[in-house]
């Protein structure tokens, strides 16, 4: 007889039940311990504000103004994320980072400010781009002007370090440390070899003799032109550098080659103070006490403020009144790419939305970026060329790197601004997709593709940015077609834009990296200087006099909260998150994967890991 239905549930139901609640339990919990973490670390930021008043400090009489970078660049994170789950938000004992246009404008407001006396330069572990180099080095020019002394240490000078350091009155060196002039050298990992050994293949679409950023996926060496191109501006970099310490050493250039080539970087620090090139050694506690000398205090009694401590002080440099016509100072800092922590959409939102500012007369686009997406430097071109559509005057001033997606994007302003040692140019595109093909051999996997039409299944048999089945020729052909389109149209309009016959442009474009100042003798800049050289074009161009004006600077800082939620969608949060806590090592490895995987369509962009002297 079969037995009536019961209503009891089975043992698995309960389990199941039981298993739910303690997952939503356990993700609440770690939920609140994220929101407690967050929470708390946004009171102890807020106390900090409130603490501290307005971020401006009581400045003191004889003070003196230390300056310790290690990294400059337009846009800034000011807090460390990885001290706060511990330090929940309370300030570090590093010194808070700062942009360039906010270390200049310090250095300008040292520069008039009676109460400080001098400046101490630290400058351990310094890793500028030699553009940035070259703004700060003609800040610290233009503050000894007034009078006022610089005094430089370094455990050990690194070469953009002691070449920033030469303008001071004393250079003081570690007793154990060194002055590394070496000279220049550019170095590329390739790893075609390798991936052949795992079974997968680059394919390569290109246009242009020098654009170097796919060899290391399809050679296994340098090839020539791209050799021309490094080694030319190496050298260019090379002889500035020692044209500069050699003005402020009083040094021949040709002595410091001969350093150079004798090795002089490896030997004992005494040799560094008999030829010149350092005033005196010193060990790194016993610094503050010739500073203190030199301001005239003891050394208890020494006041020392950061470039952070100085944002809140009046700028000298800001004449204008509120309800002057304004220029407006954009920045576009990194990658051009539709996600992530560089150029976005976000860049073609803000310019258009310029459009509707009446006050605003000119913009300025401060430019510092290796490029990326060819498809977004056309969304973002446009929008440059209809801005100045509107009446508006737009001067692009270029930072370390202004290349490829970076150029592109410049090409449609009014004027172009670069410093003598910017990398810049680089006119050419590529496109690449890792074959994996081989490699799925190896492991067994097949793919079989059911298709309406003959090129339906181009990216059918994509898996994690590999193609599991090679490419037909007609497909190549395809895509190298589409490929030379997009160089087509880089080309049109960068002639439009810096008039430029097509012919001659092509001739100096090819993917050719260029510095500033060789790229002014070909067109493609119109001025050299810094971003105050750019701003003071773009006042003239609009027809605005000195002194009338006002200056809208964008954002050039971002808290670490900022920074973290930024993005729009939660896969970005994610992987901002997991960057916290990688070492640099491995960032560089996710560098390298990402090229390979990531970079899907047209890219305009320099080599994945580029170095901007």
């Amino acid at each position: 007889m079969e037995k009536p239905y019961s209503t009891k549930q089975p043992l698995g139901f309960w389990k199941t039940v039981l298993a739910a609640f303690i997952a939503f339990l356990g993700a609440n919990i770690i939920g609140t311990l994220i929101t407690l973490v967050l929470f708390f670390s946004i009171l102890a930021g807020i106390a900090t504000a409130f603490s501290s008043g307005s971020g401006v400090i009581e400045l003191k009489k004889n003070s003196v103004l230390r300056i310790s970078l290690s990294t400059i660049s337009e846009k800034v994170v000011t807090d460390d994320w990885r001290s706060l789950p511990w330090g929940f938000g309370l300030p570090s004992k590093e010194e808070t980072p700062v942009s360039l246009t906010d270390a200049l404008a310090s250095i300008r407001k040292a520069k008039e400010d009676d109460r400080i006396r001098g400046i101490y330069l630290n400058l351990d572990d310094y890793a500028g781009g030699m553009a940035s180099t070259i703004d700060l080095r003609a800040a610290l020019e233009d503050f000894k002007k007034s009078g006022k002394f610089i005094y430089a240490y370094a455990d050990g000078y690194g070469q953009k370090a002691y070449y920033l350091s030469s303008v001071a009155d004393k250079v003081i060196l570690n007793p154990e440390g060194t002055v590394q002039l070496v000279g220049l050298a550019s170095s590329n990992l390739f790893f075609k070899g390798a991936l052949e050994k795992l079974g997968i293949k680059a394919e390569i679409f290109k246009v242009g003799t020098y654009k170097s950023a796919v060899e290391p996926f399809m050679l296994d060496h340098m090839s020539e032109p791209n050799k021309e191109q490094v080694g030319e501006y190496l050298s260019g970099i090379w002889n500035y550098l020692l044209q500069g310490i050699s003005s402020s050493r009083k040094i021949p250039v040709d002595s410091l080659r001969q350093y150079a080539d004798d090795g002089i970087a490896f030997g004992e620090a005494a040799d560094f103070v008999r030829h010149r090139l350092v005033d005196t050694l010193a060990y790194r506690l016993d610094v503050a006490d010739f500073v203190a000398r030199r301001v005239g205090v003891k050394t208890e009694d020494l006041h020392q403020v950061g470039l952070a401590d100085l944002i809140g002080l009046p700028d000298p440099a800001e004449k204008g009144r509120l309800d002057d016509p304004a220029i407006s100072v954009l920045y576009a800092e990194g990658e051009i790419s539709e996600q992530g922590d560089g150029i976005t959409a976000n860049l073609a939102r803000q310019l258009r939305e310029l459009r509707s500012e009446d006050d605003v007369k000119a913009v300025v686009l401060r430019i510092n970026s290796p490029g990326g997406s060819a498809f977004l430097s056309e969304q973002i071109w446009h929008e440059v060329k209809a801005l100045r559509a509107t009446g508006r005057k737009v001067v692009v001033s270029m930072g370390d790197v202004a290349a490829s997606g970076g150029y592109y994007i410049a090409s449609a302003a009014d004027a172009i601004v670069a410093s003598p040692m910017t990398l810049t140019g680089s006119i050419g595109i590529f496109g690449m997709l890792p074959d994996a093909s081989e490699l799925a051999k190896r492991f067994g996997l097949n793919v079989d593709v059911v298709q309406t039409s003959r090129y339906a299944d181009m990216d059918a048999s994509n898996f994690f940015g590999f193609s599991l089945r090679p490419l037909t020729p007609e497909q190549r052909a395809l895509i190298q077609h589409q490929v030379e389109r997009g160089y087509k149209t880089f080309l049109s309009r960068v002639s439009e834009g810096r008039k430029i016959a097509i012919p001659a442009l092509d001739s100096i474009a090819q993917g050719r990296v260029w510095l500033g100042v060789k790229a002014k003798e070909l067109g493609l800049v119109d001025e050299l200087g810094g971003l105050d050289v750019a701003i003071r074009h773009a006042a003239k161009l609009a027809g605005l006099k000195e002194g009338n004006y006002q200056v809208y600077y964008d954002e050039t800082s971002q808290s670490w909260l900022d920074q973290l939620f930024s993005s729009e969608n939660s896969d970005s949060f994610q992987a901002r998150l997991r960057r916290v806590f990688m070492s640099d090592e491995e960032k560089k490895l996710q560098e390298l994967l990402r090229f390979s995987t990531h970079y899907r369509g047209i890219q305009a962009r320099l080599p994945y890991e580029y170095q901007a002297y």
